[in-house]
């Protein structure tokens, strides 16, 4: 782990819980694509608002980014580096976008929780994480729902 920020947050946490002790190294995130969002959602995080996230099936694809998998470790940084939280990913769900629902806004505790806040953003989000690759999000794609937990904060 390059980042000493989420090396220190991951020090922390295995003193803490030695049970994980021999878990690999977690990833090192932040959500969004802005310093404003990204530093928004790792708050969100902290305070255990936001417990999940959705990812473009196509943009990991296209990124060549494996699926999140249940129990997999992350470290969410805001958009310094600074590392905030750690979280553990307890489900993960393929959804088309058009059958996102309210309890899925919610869960994610962006905005004001509304499913109309989470399909623009989130169409917004997708279409310029999609455009380098000369594709665009469609309402048939699929999203990858993914909820977590929050283990420890700073």
């Amino acid at each position: 782990m390059e980042n000493a920020s989420a090396r220190s947050l991951w020090g922390d946490f295995l003193d803490a819980h030695l049970e994980f002790a021999n878990c690999p190294a977690p990833k090192v995130i932040h959500f969004c694509d802005n310093e404003k969002d990204a530093n928004t959602c790792a708050e969100l995080v902290r305070k255990d608002i936001k417990r999940a996230t959705s990812h473009s099936l196509l943009g990991l694809q296209l990124r060549k980014e494996a699926l999140p998998k249940i129990g997999n470790f992350a470290v969410v940084t805001n958009w310094k580096g600074d590392a905030k939280s750690i979280i553990r990913t307890t489900s993960v769900r393929l959804v088309p976008y058009f059958a996102i629902h309210a309890e899925h806004a919610r869960l994610e505790g962006e905005g004001d929780k509304s499913l109309d806040y989470w399909k623009k953003v989130h169409w917004d989000y997708y279409t310029r994480e999609l455009a380098p690759f000369g594709r665009k999000p469609l309402e048939s794609m699929i999203v990858v729902f993914e909820r977590f937990e929050k283990l420890f904060a700073r």
